[in-house]
């Protein structure tokens, strides 16, 4: 007897089409993100004399002073990446959060800006205002007869990198405390509870998820940099450690793997202890939104402490940029507090003498944002709108490309794909559009999250209502669905444009000569020599502009895409 003899209802069939999709997506994950890091990690693990397994190759990493201080130093410059980073975003966030005054919309956007600007492109000009010859320390000579080391080896790494991500933390928290249920702060003040005390221990513990969350960020982005301690001549830490031995010894190098390895491991430690340090406790707000905490007013010697704060980690962070700028227009700046004159010609140079690093650029980011987004709307139509098998698995490697250090990503490739060659003879791995797949691959996690978060937007019903009236699977998508996600599509495009502009780690493997070479890549060679600073800073005074009107678009499409939720 039949199924439909006996009445059972038949689940439904599963359309070739999303097979179709579900294949490509699966095949470009594994050969651009699976394989190559799976080649990484097997290779850190076999003898290159025997060709067998092997742990000698970690023995050997151990064994070795460098590794081990390098391997030190990078968790001590991301730890403390993370303890300056928290110092600069916690009085930022609470200020803005708890207390009446004007400016504070002004103070948290000035207290992102910091992101706009990749941390090597203000390493020089940061050396200028704080290196032992630079301004600070000069006026501090004359002063005080004193040299304050701030730019000097790991500080001025630390330094660097607290100033540019502690956004991560600055907005993390500042969400956190948006949600905070103001009840429970009002219960604390009428048990006596004030000032530090209630920050201790009601408000900060309240917001300790979104801390954590900012806090893993941070430790993982500083962790896995690998421009800015080369740009300040830093070596002895581990993402420069693989690019060198990858670059001078060769790819049939052992440590360069095994160093991979520990990277990928160790990013994948901190996530797994940032969602340990939240589990199993109740961070939940009593009414709907939290409410944030209770705003009053600020009177007298608070009011001027507070802004005194602001104007300092303000002062402190935005360094980098009017450092840039003074750069990128001096004539001379070296052993004084300002440059001895101002000109243009820097920009006149780099316009004239490297445009191919603009255009490459706008080419490879440009690319790199369609494919990301692509790849991420199709993922998340197959989560959400589908029932395939291992759609879920999908999504899981999507995001674990943010495990995975750049530097890694570009070693894969050169192992994977360097034997592969093209009709003319050239290695696939040198190829020019394996820095678009690579760029692709790196903010595939951004673009899938604005795709998802697009599509959750959509009712199912539109599309259902659709097909009733007879439209195909495909016209529904194409007619329906992309029209009322192309909000989130483009945001997640401009994103992926914007931060895959400034990628260098991937890319510094990639690059085989200059005429390929994207933006990053230019101002990293620039910066080489004290000629090329000017015009370095220039590079880097365009790439600010480049993301910095990325981001005001990306923000721009998000308020217009929320405005019309909120109409319909």
């Amino acid at each position: 007897m039949t199924a439909a003899a006996l009445n059972i209802p038949r689940k439904p069939s599963i359309p070739l089409s999303q097979y179709l999709v579900a294949g490509s997506v699966a095949l470009f994950l594994l050969l651009f993100l699976v394989i190559p890091v799976a080649t990484v990690i097997i290779v850190a693990f076999i003898d290159p004399r025997s060709g067998g397994f092997t742990l000698v190759n970690f023995a050997d990493f151990v064994r070795n002073d460098l590794f081990r201080r390098s391997f030190g130093n990078s968790v001590y410059v991301a730890a403390m990446s993370v303890a300056w980073g928290t110092v600069f975003a916690l009085p930022l966030a609470y200020i803005t959060s708890r207390f009446q005054f004007r400016g504070a919309v002004l103070i948290q956007t000035l207290g992102v800006i910091p992101l706009i600007m990749p941390p090597f492109a203000g390493a020089v000009a940061m050396q200028l205002l704080f290196g032992r010859n630079g301004s600070f320390n000069l006026l501090l000579g004359d002063w005080f007869d004193i040299n304050v080391p701030f730019m000097e080896g790991l500080n001025g790494v630390i330094l660097l990198q607290a100033i540019h991500y502690f956004p991560f933390i600055l907005l993390n928290v500042s969400a956190a405390l948006a949600n905070i249920d103001r009840a429970m702060e009002e219960s604390a003040q009428n048990l006596g509870a004030s000032g530090f005390r209630l920050f201790g221990k009601i408000v900060f513990p309240l917001a300790m998820p979104g801390y954590v969350a900012g806090a893993s960020l941070v430790f993982i982005k500083v962790f896995d940099d690998l421009a800015t301690p080369l740009l300040l001549n830093v070596k002895d830490m581990l993402a420069p450690q693989a690019y060198l031995r990858i670059t001078s010894i060769g790819l049939s190098d052992p440590m360069g793997y095994v160093i991979s390895v520990v990277l990928i491991a160790v990013s994948i430690l901190a996530m797994w202890v940032a969602t340990l340090a939240t589990r199993g406790r109740d961070y939940a707000t009593v009414q709907r939104g939290g409410g944030g905490l209770a705003r009053r007013k600020m009177k007298g010697l608070d009011k001027l402490a507070a802004y005194g704060v602001v104007f300092l980690i303000l002062a402190l962070t935005l360094a980098p940029h009017a450092g840039l700028i003074l750069l990128s227009l001096a004539t001379v700046w070296s052993f004084s507090p300002l440059p001895d004159g101002f000109t243009m010609a820097h920009y006149g140079k780099v316009f004239a003498e490297s445009p191919q690093f603009i255009w490459n650029t706008l080419l490879y980011a440009t690319l790199a944002g369609v494919i990301s987004v692509i790849i991420g709307a199709a993922i998340a139509w197959l989560v959400q709108r589908t029932t395939i098998p291992g759609r879920q698995m999908l999504d899981y490697l999507a995001m674990g490309a943010l495990a995975v250090p750049g530097v890694v990503i570009g070693i894969g490739y050169l192992r994977t794909y360097y034997g592969v060659t093209l009709p003319s003879g050239q290695p696939l791995a040198t190829f020019w559009f394996m820095i678009v797949i690579a760029l692709a691959v790196r903010r595939l996690p951004y673009a899938l999250r604005a795709c998802t978060a697009g599509l959750q937007q959509v009712s199912p019903q539109l599309e259902e209502a659709a097909e009733s009236l007879g439209a195909t699977k495909a016209r529904t998508v194409r007619k329906i669905l992309l029209p009322l996600m192309a909000g989130g599509m483009l945001a997640g495009f401009v994103t992926a444009f914007a931060t895959a502009s400034v990628e260098l780690s991937a890319t510094m493997m990639l690059v085989q000569n200059t005429s390929d070479a994207p933006l990053a890549y230019g101002l990293y060679v620039y910066m080489q020599s004290p000629a090329g600073r000017g015009p370095g800073a220039a590079l880097g005074m365009i790439a600010v502009v480049i993301v910095g009107l990325c981001t005001y678009l990306s923000h721009w499409l998000l308020a217009r895409e929320r405005s019309g939720a909120t109409k319909h």
